[in-house]
């Protein structure tokens, strides 16, 4: 004989999640702006319904037990499900010309994204965009954004994160620099200012098979602001291929070695979106822009390897050629 189980209080599951994620009813309390006894009010009726605790009451934190454990996994995809079908739907409802909001690295949209900007709206006048440029890992539900791109391993609860590029960790610096170092190889690297960490030029000058005392004259926390500086002079810096390949292109920054390296995390770009909205349409237009603008650059940056390291190694003046 089956044992009756009594109907979840929905109006609770939101009070019991953030309580759980937060174990503390106050903040729960201030996450969801509401007050202390309003807590702890949901929570009790949720356990007085079920029949039996979902906390483990330890001063003022409260800790799931065996049972609750059980429940937020549950009630997580629930909650979740629902986010997405209520996005959905107002997306749905706004129709083609509603705002696409979507969040990525500083990085990624300073020095990828944003030249190519007209060319999306030239393509797609009437879908704006709205670019959050953020080095923060965005709740793209809670926060009310469609879509994200992600460096990482392509795992994120609750979305869908399809693979955009790897792209590895390339040498780059001045054309005065590169002038400078013309003909000297990879141990010559060695003896110039550094931009970066430790661990990613570490990795770089063991590829290369140079010995060297890693000691960098100032590092970021963004990969546009070391190429930036790069850019000034300041040293040279390892920088993702696909987001130096338009500073190579136009010459603002010269590639110094032929030697690349996965970073040391070894993430990759990844287009990332709740499933709900996977045939929203202009998620899809989205979608598609950055795959074709991504494979046509993947042209531009064969074309560059092909030219080797001509921009690396410009011709000296001929006066100063060695005859043979």
């Amino acid at each position: 004989m089956l044992t009756s189980v009594p109907r979840l209080p929905l109006n609770t599951l939101p009070a019991f999640r953030a309580a759980a994620r937060l174990a503390n009813l106050r903040a729960a309390a201030t996450a969801l702006n509401l007050t202390h006894s309003a807590v702890s009010q949901q929570i009790r009726v949720l356990e007085e319904q079920l029949g039996f605790p979902v906390f483990e009451r330890r001063g003022r934190r409260i800790v799931l037990n065996p049972a609750g454990k059980t429940l937020l996994a549950s009630v997580e995809a629930a909650l979740s499900t629902l986010d997405d079908g209520m996005q959905a739907a107002a997306a749905a409802t706004s129709g083609a010309g509603h705002l696409l909001r979507v969040t990525v690295l500083p990085s990624f949209a300073q020095r990828w994204l944003l030249p190519r900007m007209g060319r999306w709206r030239a393509r797609h006048p009437d879908i704006p965009l709205e670019i959050d440029a953020s080095q923060n890992l965005v709740e793209l539900q809670r926060e009310g954004f469609h879509a994200a791109v992600r460096t990482g391993r392509g795992k994120w609860a609750g979305l869908q994160a399809e693979p955009l590029i790897n792209s590895p960790l390339i040498t780059v610096g001045s054309t005065a620099i590169a002038r400078r170092l013309f003909g000297q190889g990879d141990a010559a690297l060695a003896n110039e200012a550094l931009i970066g960490d430790v661990p990613s030029w570490e990795q770089w000058f063991a590829a290369a098979g140079v010995k060297a005392r890693v000691r960098p004259v100032a590092d970021f926390n963004d990969g546009g602001l070391m190429m930036q500086a790069a850019e000034h002079g300041l040293g040279i810096t390892l920088a993702r291929e696909m987001l130096a390949a338009d500073a190579l292109a136009e010459g603002r920054l010269v590639r110094l070695s032929p030697v690349a390296v996965d970073p040391p995390d070894s993430h990759g770009y990844y287009f990332v979106y709740p499933p709900a909205l996977r045939k929203w349409p202009p998620l899809v237009a989205l979608r598609r822009w950055l795959f074709e603008e991504l494979e046509a650059a993947q042209r531009q940056w064969a074309e560059l390897r092909r030219e080797g390291m001509q921009r690396a190694a410009p011709a000296r003046p001929a006066s100063k050629r060695v005859k043979r």
